[in-house]
């Protein structure tokens, strides 16, 4: 038992002091093993993104004269898969990495005028290189985070998360364990590389010039299949705000071509419903468009009138829009009436092609 002055032993964080600007080809490994020699078995090390994005030169350039935010627009789009949200620049991006965040994660603070820092291209394997080369120099096992600021939905303020680990679990997983109260955990999965991340960003800093920090006393075992940061990544069915509701309608554009997906007629009829909302007595049916699985016939079941053609044009509007938000590519392709028929038009949804 320790003494009653005496803190008990936990968890400890330490910065790592003395470390240089770093550039392109530097030995981050290197400078880490001379600047903590006194690394030890089981110490989690978290080092900043924007030290190794550049070191491993991943920079965008910016020419003398240039306009550095125009610069950083174009790396911006360069990095992007999916807009997510925009109000005036600012944009909530996915990256090509499946994170979702600010700017594409792209930093201007903390480094010259004349470049602007990427994410790294794969932190999950910068983290691997980094863990096997303080391994080799200092004769330690340890893990490695990369850690990034981003923001959070709903809430103000920053924090660092993981964007890249080597050698510890992503998420501790307690589902289906018990509670003292003996109640049954449905969904709990810890992300604990951002737990470390964030713990480590406390005596790192913004503006200390600490890029790396060292947390010690939390004990983990080494995964058996190493998926990095890959586990913390939802995105598809899991994602339950693919986009910002302000930007759900100017981010629909009809698709070029479609390619054949299950559950069209269900999703098109459920699009429907939900857009005859306002109007529950507009007489329109589906059917699929002969034997094409990806598209679907829409039938008027009155004869078309005025009213009628405009009903129908707020009508396939909100339709389309829906099916954009359950993650359809979609396109409306008018046919008209010919020769007295209810055939007033096809949807044709899927997978976006290609």
């Amino acid at each position: 038992m320790p003494h009653a002055h005496e803190a008990p032993p936990g968890l400890t964080v330490h910065p790592v002091p003395g470390l240089p600007e770093f550039s392109p080809g530097d030995d981050l490994v290197a400078a880490i093993a001379t600047a903590a020699p006194w690394l030890a078995d089981g110490d989690v090390v978290v080092v900043t993104s924007k030290v190794v994005s550049k070191v491993e030169g991943n920079l965008v350039a910016v020419p003398p004269g240039a306009d550095r935010e125009a610069v950083r627009q174009r790396a911006i789009d360069a990095e992007t898969v999916r807009v997510v949200a925009r109000r005036g620049p600012l944009k909530i991006v996915e990256t090509h990495h499946g994170w979702v965040v600010a700017a594409a994660g792209i930093d201007a603070s903390n480094t010259a005028a004349d470049s602007l820092v990427l994410l790294p291209a794969d932190a999950d394997e910068s983290a691997r290189r980094l863990r096997a080369g303080l391994h080799q120099r200092l004769g330690v096992t340890v893990g490695v985070v990369v850690s990034d600021t981003f923001g959070r939905t709903w809430r103000d303020g920053l924090t660092d998360v993981a964007v890249g680990a080597a050698g510890l679990p992503a998420l501790l997983d307690h589902r289906g364990d018990v509670d003292a109260h003996g109640n049954r955990l449905e969904t709990t999965q810890v992300a604990v590389v951002d737990e470390l991340a964030a713990a480590a960003d406390l005596v790192k800093g913004k503006l200390g010039g600490v890029p790396v920090a060292v947390v010690r006393g939390w004990r983990w075992t080494a995964p058996d299949d190493d998926h990095g940061t890959r586990p913390l990544v939802r995105l598809g069915p899991g994602d339950l705000f693919a986009l910002g509701t302000r930007d759900l309608v100017p981010a629909r554009t009809a698709a070029p071509d479609v390619a054949p997906r299950p559950g069209a007629l269900d999703a098109v009829a459920a699009a429907f419903r939900v857009a005859t909302a306002a109007l529950p007595e507009f007489p329109v049916v589906f059917a699929y468009g002969g034997d094409t699985p990806d598209v679907v016939d829409v039938h008027l079941t009155d004869a078309p009138s005025v009213v009628t053609a405009l009903n129908l044009g707020a009508l396939v509007g909100a339709a389309l829009v829906q099916l954009h938000a359950e993650g359809w590519a979609t396109r409306w392709e008018p046919v008209g009436t010919p020769g007295g028929s209810s055939l007033v038009g096809r949807v044709r949804l899927g997978a976006a092609a290609g």
